[in-house]
Parts: structure tokens; C-alpha cells; sequence
């Protein structure tokens, strides 16, 4: 049984322990846990009794990190790993984790987090989960925050298709050193296919290129401080919703080169012909005074970097 901080120890035995409450009926959950070979999650129905979310939430916890009682499954949480606090508000989780969650592979990650969202998204009242660790939100393998999620992002991917990473080949456009031309760049990922494609690009962009930026790798073109509010392609047009971060151009870069770097790379894309972007839902604006964004976009070729 892991180490979880005492103040969540006392709460959570008693009422893992059967400490029953006059006139507090139990109620029924679906607690995920690990297979064995980490391929997949799987869920054990237990009861938890309690009316206080948080208290719910810390019982919750508590099972997550104990091993299940059928055979081929272990705890969704690694015996290192430590929940060192949570904040709940307004239908949001956050919870923070040691430095040993950074620990974990990419493939346990992706099932521990799956365990985790899907079990304490069934608490009435928690509608999103985010991870901290050391403090620090969550990334992923590109350094995106990953944000709040849902129980729906993992849902239908039980099994081993939570568990699929792949290897993709990108052409991502990022700035000259001028800050006003793109130069197209071929980089290699290895993703989660939960992610679909249109948005890992948006995710590298923001990113920016790996290894830095030089002559080499080119320069990125949009804020670190972006956040992704959505990314949805329909009928060949992709839809790139992003927070006010997007506003703020780093360095030199043009406006230019931060709308087409997002443009050309989306294009890329045998489904995407067209890109709409928006801040915070809305395209009643003119980006830096400049691009209204009213428009909808096509490939732009005359913003590349004269060979």
C-alpha cells in the first residue's frame, strides 16, 4: 500500500473500513485498475459511502491506489506515486502529483491517467480533471499542457486502443530566422492515437522546434502560452480555436508567419483544403491589427523563405 500524505489516510480508512454513517447510504462506483502487461484498463465495482465530494473523492483515491482484487490487475497508481494535494471547484479536479509521476512510461501514463479521470468523473459534481506534478501542469510528449479532460476522452478506447502509440512523419512550417518567412521542416513524432492529427499539429507548433530553435530546426512561431480550446476538421475545413495566448507573437515573427505556419502545416493533411481560426470562439477580430480573422485560409506559398 503506498504512502499517501495523513491527512487523506485517516479520512480515507474510515471510510474504506466500513464506518458507517446513520442515515448515509452507499453508493456504487466503478473503480479502473491496470492489466498486468499495461495494455489496458479495466473496472471493479466497489461502494463508497459519504454525502462530501471531497470525501467521496479521497475514498475514491484511496481504491485507485490499492491492488484489485481480480487477478491479472494492479493499482492504477504506481506504489511511488503520491497525490501531495487536490484542489475541487466550480465541476473542476486538480490534482498534484510527485516528481515519480513524471516517472512513468508514456504507455502507463496514458492508462494511470485514463484510471484515474474515468473513475473520479463519476463523483456527481466533477465534470473535468486536471494533473499537476511538482506543482507544474501536466504535458504531454510534445510539452502541451495537457489540460482538463473528461471521461469521454477515454471511454471508447478501452482496451488496447488507449494503449496505441504510433509513429508519424509531420511537415511542420516554422519561421526563418527574419521572423517574416516559413521554411517546412519534416520531423518525426511518436504520438497517442488519441490525438487526432490536426490537433498534434497545433500541439507541435505551440510546442515549437524540438531541440530548439536555430538556423536548422527554424523558429517557433506562436506563444508557448497558447492553449489549445479546440481543434475540429469537417468537410475538408479545419476549425483552430485557441485561447488569447495565441495574441502574443514571440520574438521577430510576423503576424503573417504565425496565421500560414499554422495554415501550410494544416494543409499538409490530405483531408484539410482550409483553415478557420479563432480566439476563444470568436473570429470578429483582426489578428494584431492586421489579418481579420474572418477569413477562412488557404495554403499560402509566397510567405516561404526564397531558396
Amino acid at each position: 500500500m503506498k504512502k499517501i500524505r495523513l491527512y487523506l489516510c485517516c479520512i480515507c480508512i474510515c471510510l474504506l473500513a466500513g464506518c458507517g454513517r446513520d442515515g448515509v447510504e452507499a453508493k456504487e462506483y466503478t473503480v479502473y485498475y491496470v492489466d498486468n502487461e499495461e495494455n489496458k484498463v479495466s473496472g471493479q465495482s466497489v461502494e463508497i459511502e459519504g454525502e462530501d465530494t471531497r470525501e467521496i473523492l479521497q475514498a475514491l483515491f484511496a481504491k485507485l491506489s490499492e491492488q484489485p482484487e481480480s487477478a491479472g490487475y494492479k493499482s492504477a497508481i504506481p506504489e511511488n506515486v503520491e497525490l501531495e494535494s487536490f484542489a475541487y471547484e466550480d465541476y473542476q479536479l486538480i490534482l498534484n502529483f510527485n516528481g515519480e509521476y513524471s516517472a512513468m512510461s508514456p504507455t502507463r501514463e496514458v492508462l494511470t491517467r485514463a484510471a484515474i479521470v474515468r473513475t473520479l468523473c463519476q463523483v456527481n459534481g466533477v465534470n473535468y480533471v486536471a494533473f499537476n506534478v511538482n506543482g507544474e501542469a501536466l504535458v504531454n510528449v510534445s510539452g502541451v499542457p495537457v489540460g482538463y479532460m473528461t471521461a469521454d476522452q477515454f471511454v471508447d478506447n478501452e482496451g488496447n486502443e488507449i494503449n496505441a502509440y504510433e509513429k508519424v512523419s509531420l511537415t511542420l512550417y516554422y519561421a526563418d530566422i527574419s521572423g517574416g518567412s516559413l521554411e517546412a521542416h519534416l520531423v518525426d513524432r511518436v504520438y497517442n492515437s488519441n490525438i487526432s492529427m490536426d490537433r498534434l499539429i497545433v500541439e507541435e507548433l505551440i510546442a515549437g522546434p524540438e531541440g530548439g530553435e536555430s538556423v536548422e530546426n527554424g523558429f517557433a512561431t506562436l506563444s508557448p502560452d497558447t492553449k489549445i480550446v479546440s481543434v475540429t476538421t469537417r468537410d475538408n475545413t479545419c476549425y483552430v480555436n485557441l485561447d488569447e495566448g495565441f495574441l502574443n507573437l514571440p520574438g521577430n515573427v510576423t503576424p503573417e508567419a504565425a496565421i500560414y505556419s499554422i495554415v501550410n502545416s494544416l494543409v499538409e493533411l490530405s483531408d484539410i483544403n482550409k483553415v478557420q481560426i479563432s480566439v476563444n470562439g470568436s473570429t470578429d477580430l483582426i489578428y494584431m491589427e492586421t489579418i481579420p480573422l474572418s477569413q477562412v485560409f488557404e495554403r499560402n506559398l509566397e510567405i516561404m523563405r526564397a531558396q
